[in-house]
């Protein structure tokens, strides 16, 4: 019977733990739309249609080199800032959308204290939430993201994020094309049993990066599943409303090892 007892205090101790990792239930059908390099289709196509839908989202922006300055093809930070306006989560995805594994500390803290500053000198709210680009990452980002006090980083892997075992740093997602419309219908199905599910969309169309394109009318037909299927469609900062990221990045162990990019 004593051998029993440090197995039951283990897991009394490890259920302490989920517990307190979050503030509340994760409901079923708990959806994060999260956008990529500020494409001017998020501007013009997107942020109209997520007001239309009441849905919320995060945008992950940089100065994409080398046409960033070139407002056919990308957001300027005046129109950045209206998404802000809007009520949107604009969040951090570098200066010029860097490989951040290859990155010593202070470059990583230059690339995102330039849209930090940029954030600051136009009055949008300070990024808590960053995205790797090009899901390019290792165990020296999460350090950096830790000391600059950062919440949330969404990475890829085609899985549904589980607040009790993925760090707040390695937040899964799926990512969007013209051709896996069945994949990103079944992925949002995934949502359920205390799983969120994060996904990743460029430009509606994406000009530049044909590869992660995603039509106006298929961007449409996503926004209407959610919506007749009665989704939640959240940006990733309101997570916060549910996970505790200071007990999740204490408690939780990362594993790099698990599937981080698509």
């Amino acid at each position: 019977m004593k051998k029993c007892i440090p197995f039951v205090f283990i897991l009394f101790i490890v259920t302490i733990g989920y517990s307190q990792i979050l503030k509340k239930e994760i409901p079923d059908k708990l959806v994060v739309l999260t956008f990529d390099d500020a494409p001017a289709s998020q501007y013009s196509v997107v942020a109209p249609l997520l007001k239309d839908f009441g849905f919320g989202a995060t945008f992950f922006v940089c100065e994409f080199p080398p046409n960033h300055k070139d407002s056919t093809l990308y957001m300027n930070w005046r129109q950045i800032k209206a998404l802000d306006k809007m009520g949107f989560e604009v969040a951090n995805h570098t200066h010029t959308h860097a490989n951040v594994s290859k990155l010593t500390q202070s470059q990583f803290n230059a690339e995102l204290e330039y849209i930090e500053n940029k954030c600051d000198s136009l009055g949008i709210q300070k990024p808590q939430n960053f995205a790797y680009p090009g899901y390019g990452l290792n165990a020296n980002a999460l350090e950096y993201l830790q000391k600059k006090e950062y919440a949330f980083a969404r990475a890829g892997g085609n899985r549904a994020y589980d607040p009790l075992t993925d760090h707040p740093f390695l937040i899964p997602s799926w990512a969007t094309n013209a051709d896996n419309k069945n994949e990103i219908i079944s992925a949002m199905e995934e949502a359920k049993n205390g799983k969120i599910v994060v996904i990743t969309l460029h430009g509606v169309p994406d000009v530049e990066h044909p590869w992660v394109n995603t039509p106006p009318k298929l961007f449409r037909e996503y926004l209407q599943y959610l919506s007749d299927q009665n989704f939640k469609v959240v940006s990733l900062r309101d997570l916060q409303a549910y996970i505790d990221v200071d007990i999740a990045k204490g408690s939780i162990v990362p594993d790099l090892d698990s599937p981080l990019k698509n």
